[in-house]
């Protein structure tokens, strides 16, 4: 008669065949879908990825609309509807790092940890949910645009190159927000980074042309991160520089991602086993 399996080994082996690569694909989407349902439900969410930034655009296109336009002799959708879509990327990255505390304080996270599922599972549902909902916010604003009268000026297969810029810029943010909200605070976090957002927002070319910035801010506007990114997708829409924009920003967002992927991961373990 065989004794039963000590607490250790069973614990063991249970996280050896449960930490298999092909269970993390089906794991992974299970997950996605939770949180992309979470989201939804969760109006703080959906008022800061989608209702904002559309509101946003629309003001902007009202009040400063006409004078920018004539001021830089392009309508001025073509700066502020890649601005308002970063804008919308990152507002909803916060959102969705406000539910990651929450979720962390709850000991949601923990009671994952020790499920049979794989550990690596979660992190990589967020990563592929802020993929989705990076995606929807830009078709949403983009559409927005659309009705005040951008237009993809270069051609479909520039159009939906435009789209990567986002993407690319979203995911970058989303992990440095990562790692910020699993080791600090909910509400440091969201003052911390609505007010670098808006300040980005307020000194880019999406905002108005460089040339209307004063001398001492034109070295600062021209080279962040989200003028890179507007200028990039302005090129690919209307036309112009598209190659050295393009190349900046992704220098910018691989940068971000190399800095901050290893502290978001590590902590993100460390909050799922508190």
């Amino acid at each position: 008669m065989t004794s039963a399996p000590t607490p250790a080994v069973s614990m063991t082996r249970v996280t050896r065949d449960t930490e298999i690569w092909r269970l993390m694909l089906p794991q992974t989407m299970i997950q996605t879908k939770r949180l992309l349902m979470r989201w939804w439900r969760d109006p703080l969410t959906v008022i800061q990825s989608l209702v904002f930034p559309a509101l946003l655009l629309v003001m902007f296109n009202a009040v400063l609309g006409r004078q920018i336009s004539s001021f830089a002799g392009a309508s001025a959708l073509y700066g502020s509807v890649p601005m308002v879509s970063l804008v919308g990327v990152m507002s909803g990255s916060v959102a969705g790092a406000v539910t990651l505390g929450r979720e962390r304080d709850q000991g949601l996270l923990a009671r994952f940890w020790v499920l049979p599922v794989h550990r690596a599972s979660g992190l990589a549902a967020r990563i592929v949910a802020e993929g989705v909902r990076i995606l929807l916010c830009t078709l949403v604003i983009f559409a927005v645009g659309v009705a005040l009268g951008f237009r993809f000026e270069r051609g479909a297969a520039a159009g939906v190159a435009l789209f990567g810029v986002p993407m690319l810029f979203g995911l970058a943010f989303s992990t440095m927000v990562t790692a910020v909200a699993v080791f600090g605070a909910k509400a440091a976090l969201v003052e911390a980074v609505s007010l670098g957002s808006s300040l980005m927002m307020f000194f880019c070319t999406g905002f108005v042309p460089l040339i209307a910035y004063p001398g001492w801010a034109r070295p600062i506007v021209e080279h962040q991160p989200m003028t890179y990114a507007i200028d990039a997708m302005r090129g690919l829409s209307l036309g112009g520089p598209v190659r050295a924009p393009l190349l900046a920003t992704t220098a910018w967002s691989v940068g971000a991602i190399v800095v901050f992927a290893i502290p978001a991961a590590l902590g993100y373990r460390r909050a799922s086993r508190a």
